[in-house]
């Protein structure tokens, strides 16, 4: 089996003071580096529908609402290799054109570069979704490589009308 859209097509990160985060159509990953040694009991996260908030060792680190809504009791962080907190937020809204502009509503925002990366990216897994589910006894199309043009903003045309 083949691996995932995303892992094949890497991620577009947007990088920030204490890590980085990024998108697919459904999730958004948030990376935050840790002093090394960082135990579990020295994190306090709080994951809501439209807020979020990582203290580490008494130390704020992330707070504020989130860009858009996710599912809370989807959320979940680890603590990785006692270094790197990694937290996944499922998004509400799953769809190509539900790309976050900035993590927090007022902070965090992607570069207008970055953000037309990440469109792009949404957009071309958005096809890969669409064609494979199309095609079940051919499910070869591979995007992950593929690069596109034209009017991709908002998940890009609509092809739902298109006869199967």
């Amino acid at each position: 089996m083949s691996a995932p859209f995303e892992e094949r097509s890497g991620v577009v990160p947007c990088g920030t003071p204490w890590g980085r985060w990024y998108q697919t159509l459904e999730e958004v990953f948030i990376e935050v580096q840790v002093p090394p040694g960082t135990r579990a009991k020295d994190v306090r996260c709080s994951l809501q529908s439209r807020h979020v908030a990582l203290s580490v060792r008494g130390q704020e680190v992330l707070k504020g609402k989130l860009f858009d809504s996710t599912i809370t009791d989807e959320g979940t962080w680890t603590l990785e290799d006692r270094k790197l907190i990694r937290i996944v937020l499922m998004k509400t809204n799953r769809h190509a054109g539900n790309c976050w502009m900035s993590l927090l509503e007022n902070e965090y925002a992607a570069d207008p570069w970055v953000h037309d990366q990440m469109q792009r990216k949404l957009t071309l897994e958005r096809f890969q979704r669409e064609a494979s589910s199309r095609t079940p006894y051919n499910s070869e199309f591979d995007f992950s490589g593929a690069e596109i043009s034209g009017n991709y903003s908002k998940g890009g045309p609509d092809f739902s009308s298109l006869e199967k």
